[in-house]
């Protein structure tokens, strides 16, 4: 059995987490590698390189990310001013990825397809913990191998989008209708303006991601005649869609909201609350989306923004500790499942809420959320300045978590046990809907 003394620590992912996960082990003297699929550091974040976040950069830079790059030329970017994601990557991820404590060590075009304890299947446990974990990647020259001590697991969510089925399993029709349908943030006013402009555009979903498309395909159809929204939102009650407002700590995820909310009220865009996609059906006039005896279309375009949840394909030979509802590790998942959990509240956690039953290996940033929406960068920050401490035997530092996240207004607590109440919009009993330009959800408990 190979012996894991000497051997680095893999990063998968150079994401803003898997970077940080590697100035953290600079400073503590400790070898790693950084495996990542594209041929750049952040090619997630380059997806989505013309929306601009709603936290500010004191949020979204590392710690020792910028003590690393402090002794360069790097130019810190002003602590209140808005990146978006091109910004990010530009004036933060690829000056990092370029320093020479990080460069040498960054391997692109290496998808990892596979991990697991060298010469132990899942099934074996005597002296399992002993031996090191292979790595299998698929590179140019073919697939390849990396040992390692310890896996960081940094890969994120982005690459597995959740279909826009209300079940969670793609609704009736929507495999064949999958080349009228795109994921992300499409750069609706750039890059891809010709695909939407002019058309009937569907927009999915409810988070932020959602409210940056809407804004932008409104934006859009000022200058292209013919484009429309419709926006589907499977909640029925939207009153607590649009966040915390003025009152929120993060004050462009707060004027977001209230810019969309005024949208709606303008009757500028078309929605249907309520609506849980169970059909999606495919003709030469476009595609409809159904919800039982509902409908909206034809459209021309759908944009799913439902969200994403992590790809564990690769990892079938470790053994994972999740939570079988949020697919996060299971001392995580009750502090951020978004049934129980309120946005603003994640408290403190670290090393200890993200082990599994292989000790050493770790799932961190988005991935670590599993299927929960509330993520944010300096939540995984935290996570990786306690995992790496862990991996070098500091288990003071280790344990000594701080996280204060801002509040928000943008998670309800309506899921919580005990708070459920029925969707009660007075547009069912033939009084107006409580949010102009919306139709009423109609539950059949609500009118007398």
């Amino acid at each position: 059995m190979t012996s894991s003394s000497g051997l680095p620590v893999a990063i998968i992912g150079a994401g803003p987490i898997g970077l940080a996960a590697a100035a953290h082990l600079h400073e503590r003297g400790e070898p790693f590698v950084i495996l990542e699929a594209g041929a750049t550091a952040g090619a997630t974040v380059r997806e989505w390189a013309h929306a601009r976040m709603f936290s500010p950069w004191k949020y979204n830079i590392d710690t020792a990310s910028a003590r690393l790059l402090a002794a360069t030329e790097w130019t810190r970017p002003p602590a209140d001013g808005f990146p978006t994601g091109g910004d990010l990557s530009d004036r933060y991820l690829e000056p990092l990825a370029r320093h020479p404590a990080v460069a040498p060590h960054l391997r692109f075009g290496t998808r990892v397809v596979g991990v697991a304890r060298s010469g132990f299947d899942r099934m074996r446990t005597p002296g399992r913990t002993q031996a090191p974990f292979a790595i299998r990647v698929a590179t140019a020259r073919g697939e390849e191998e990396v040992l390692a001590r310890a896996v960081i697991d940094a890969s994120g969510t982005w690459n597995q989008p959740n279909p826009i089925g209300g079940s969670g399993l793609p609704a009736l029709g929507e495999r064949a209708a999958a080349a009228a349908i795109a994921t992300g943030i499409p750069d609706v006013l750039g890059a891809e303006r010709a695909r939407y402009a002019g058309h009937r555009i569907a927009v999915v979903g409810s988070g932020h991601s959602a409210f940056n498309v809407v804004l932008d395909l409104v934006r859009l159809a000022e200058s292209a005649p013919g484009t429309r929204v419709d926006w589907i939102i499977r909640k029925r009650d939207i009153r607590q869609l649009f966040g915390g407002g003025s009152a929120d700590q993060l004050a462009e995820r707060g004027k977001l909201g209230l810019r969309v909310e005024a949208l709606i009220a303008a009757g500028r865009v078309a929605v249907a609350t309520g609506f849980s996609v169970d059909r999606v059906e495919t003709a030469s006039g476009g595609v409809t989306l159904h919800c039982r005896d509902r409908a909206v279309g034809p459209v021309d375009r759908i944009i799913a923004t439902t969200g994403f949840r992590p790809d564990f394909s690769a990892l079938s030979e470790i053994r994972l500790n999740l939570d079988p509802i949020v697919e996060a590790p299971t001392a995580l998942a009750p502090l951020i499942d978004p049934n129980v959990h309120s946005c603003g509240t994640v408290p403190p956690h670290g090393a200890a809420h993200l082990r599994h039953d292989d000790p050493d290996f770790y799932l961190v940033g988005m991935k670590s959320y599993g299927r929960a929406p509330t993520f944010l960068l300096m939540t995984g920050y935290e996570q990786i300045r306690s995992v790496v401490a862990a991996l070098i035997g500091d288990h003071e530092a280790a344990r000594k978590v701080e996280l204060a996240l801002p509040e928000t207004g943008v998670c309800s607590t309506a899921g919580v046990a005990g708070a459920a109440q029925p969707c009660c919009d007075p547009g069912c009993c033939g009084e107006p809907a409580a949010v102009a330009g919306t139709k009423a959800c109609c539950d059949d408990s609500c009118c007398p």
